[in-house]
């Protein structure tokens, strides 16, 4: 499912026919953005052998020329594909909630398009801890949804019929995201989203549609943090998230953009950012109390209790995990979002399973995540596999941890997940430190052939 990488010669013709303009033209706004700095260019014929040459990908503009086209075609570097010009693009990387939902469009094409072009400071970039605040605060103070942008007049027309193909195409990018992990199909959710969402964002549509659009777009955006996260790319995640949590709020869709700060939580807990992932937790309890539903209390509660186990309070962990037995027991299916109806019991005990192995109670922790298999959801299911692993190492019972985590490595074989890779490099390390037995050396070179496991990389095998 992976698309491959945009090339800089595609990228500058389709902006530059996307603004209906012949070669003649972009050689006058090159001539014109040139002029305002001061400097000149050679003559038209010369210009025009550059452009077709860029064009055709048989070379790509150099210093002189790429902060011109970027200026001439009003884009990034990294929208162009030009990723070398980072000294334009300091937007791309600035970790902030969108003030308007205008400045929301704005930024989230701009992330889809660099993301698209693989604008390597953008990939590498790293969470900002005050971003998770001021996006947290913002939304919990937002007023009313504030009026949407209106697109431009030739533009192109959004019915309902468009949203309901983006939550479609959505819906089949998360299923490939469950069953190969956020790896796999991850590319190809962006190139939809650049290439046919971003339009319909700039378009026209009556308020009802504007704001339907938003929120489905918001849950498409939703779904690329997810899976830029579970590739471990967690600067680019978060920002997808607070992209989403501002479409959210001006698609006047409270529950999701609650959803989002749980997604937040998460991340932050994976992290090691504790004392942020629990304040997340409760911003998106308390920023729904209105309209809330028994689900989705019982998931802000359990990550909560999953940064708290992480800090050590087991009391507070506790506590947490049992309003969120209560909040699930509660739940009416029929009133759920459709999108938060997979968190049932075994995902529950997953969280559970996960709290329990933090705060070093063995066997509360097995008896969870002997629990937590759905049978429906191959990720979490290998999560939960290789999290009861993990439990039987602390237990003591060395022989069991290695035939359940062989069951995880059968399960995770199409998996395409660095978080995946994470449980097993964590796994891996903690049997290391254990005696060795025929059991374990057995478990050793069986674990070899398997892709996830050799993905580890911490050095050869005892």
């Amino acid at each position: 499912m992976e698309t491959a990488q945009q090339p800089t010669g595609e990228s500058l013709r389709n902006a530059r026919k996307a603004r209906g303009w012949g070669q003649a033209r972009l050689i006058r706004e090159l001539r014109r953005a040139a002029e305002q700095q001061g400097q000149a260019l050679p003559t038209d014929a010369s210009v025009k052998r550059r452009i077709a040459s860029w064009e055709n990908g048989h070379s790509v503009p150099d210093e002189f020329y790429g902060p011109l086209l970027a200026k001439a075609l009003a884009m990034s570097g990294a929208e162009l594909g030009l990723n070398h010009l980072t000294g334009h693009d300091a937007e791309l990387l600035d970790a902030s909630y969108p003030p308007t939902s205008e400045a929301a469009v704005n930024a989230v094409s701009q992330l889809w398009r660099a993301d698209l072009n693989s604008y390597e400071p953008l990939l590498r970039s790293q969470p900002s801890e005050p971003a998770w605040h001021e996006a947290s605060l913002r939304w919990l103070v937002a007023p009313e949804p504030s009026e949407l942008p209106s697109g431009a007049k030739a533009a192109a027309r959004a019915g309902l019929a468009d949203v309901a193909a983006v939550k479609t195409t959505t819906d089949m990018f998360a299923k490939l995201d469950d069953r190969f992990g956020g790896d796999h199909a991850r590319h190809s959710l962006i190139h939809y989203l650049a290439r046919d969402v971003a339009p319909l964002l700039s378009g026209q549509y009556k308020e009802a549609v504007g704001r339907a659009l938003f929120s489905t777009v918001a849950e498409s955006t939703l779904l690329a943090g997810w899976m830029s996260y579970d590739a471990c790319q967690h600067g680019l995640a978060q920002r997808y998230f607070l992209q989403a949590l501002r479409l959210a709020q001006d698609g006047a869709d409270r529950r999701l953009a609650g959803s989002i700060l749980s997604a937040m939580s998460h991340q932050a807990t994976f992290l090691g950012r504790y004392t942020e992932a629990a304040t997340l937790a409760r911003a998106a309890r308390m920023g729904i109390s209105g309209v809330a539903t028994p689900t989705l209390m019982a998931q802000f509660h359990a990550m909560e209790a999953r940064a708290l186990a992480r800090t050590g309070d087991v009391r507070a962990c506790e506590l947490a995990l049992a309003e969120a037995t209560k909040a699930l027991e509660s739940r009416n299916t029929g009133d759920e979002p459709e999108w938060i109806t997979y968190f049932d019991e075994a995902e529950l005990a997953a969280e559970a399973a996960h709290c329990f192995r933090d705060v070093n109670s063995a066997r509360q922790a097995v008896a969870h995540a002997e629990n937590a298999m759905s049978g429906s959801h191959v990720r979490s299911d290998f999560f939960a596999t290789m999290v009861l692993a993990d439990a039987h190492l602390r237990a003591g019972d060395v022989d069991e941890a290695c035939r359940v985590a062989l069951d995880a490595l059968d399960l995770g074989e199409q998996l395409k997940s660095a978080r995946c890779v994470s449980y097993l490099a964590e796994f891996r390390r903690h049997l290391a430190g254990m005696s060795h037995s025929a059991a374990t050396r057995d478990f050793y070179a069986q674990a070899g052939d398997h892709r996830l496991w050799i993905a580890t990389d911490v050095g050869s095998s005892p």
